[in-house]
């Protein structure tokens, strides 16, 4: 990627392409375990096209952001200040965290919220192989009765949710394609 390019890949229409992935964004952790598609911005490798949508749409000057591992490249990091202002920082001060699973762990590098202000936790933007409307049985607010979700790590994920209302909050993305995990769901192995 050269200096040009890192002016592009951003929206087109910027209000209406931010508005409607904000509303995606939203719709998906009201909603969770249901898979939507997320388009909008195109940031470099190796991030996915969802994944870079959502740090445009979520993330400003007062937004840290840890690129952990393969994410963290000049590229993405020239990209992300150009489009959003976005301070990369450490694990322990994000407010967002982008990259694979394995590359975000441990979970206890993350803020979790305090009793007094449970809101000030991360948010993980975890890159995966494939999303799938199966694996993790979830349960909870914005799901009717039961729903699946393929999960990397169900034990870990369950312990999360243990913390509620303090806890990490989690998108998942393939691509063009976008889950979410509030720490209020219930997580179950299937079967």
């Amino acid at each position: 990627m050269n200096a040009q390019t890192h002016f592009s890949g951003g929206f087109q229409d910027a209000p209406r392409d931010a508005a409607h992935a904000f509303r995606a964004a939203m719709t998906v952790m009201a909603r969770p375990g249901e898979i939507r598609t997320l388009v909008g911005a195109e940031p470099p490798a190796p991030l996915s096209v969802a994944a870079g949508t959502l740090l445009l749409t979520l993330c400003d000057a007062d937004t840290g952001v840890y690129l952990a591992d393969a994410a963290d490249t000049s590229d993405t990091r020239q990209w992300l200040g150009f489009h959003t202002g976005a301070p990369i920082v450490e694990a322990s001060k994000a407010d967002f965290a982008v990259g694979r699973w394995s590359d975000l762990m441990p979970l206890s590098d993350y803020r979790i919220g305090t009793s007094e202000y449970p809101d000030r936790a991360a948010t993980l933007i975890v890159e995966s192989d494939a999303l799938a409307p199966k694996g993790a049985v979830l349960s909870g607010p914005g799901i009717k009765t039961t729903t699946g979700l393929s999960l990397p790590d169900i034990a870990a994920l369950q312990g999360n949710a243990m913390l509620y209302p303090l806890g990490c909050d989690f998108f998942f993305t393939c691509g063009d394609q976008v889950a979410a995990l509030p720490r209020s769901t219930q997580i179950k192995a299937e079967g």
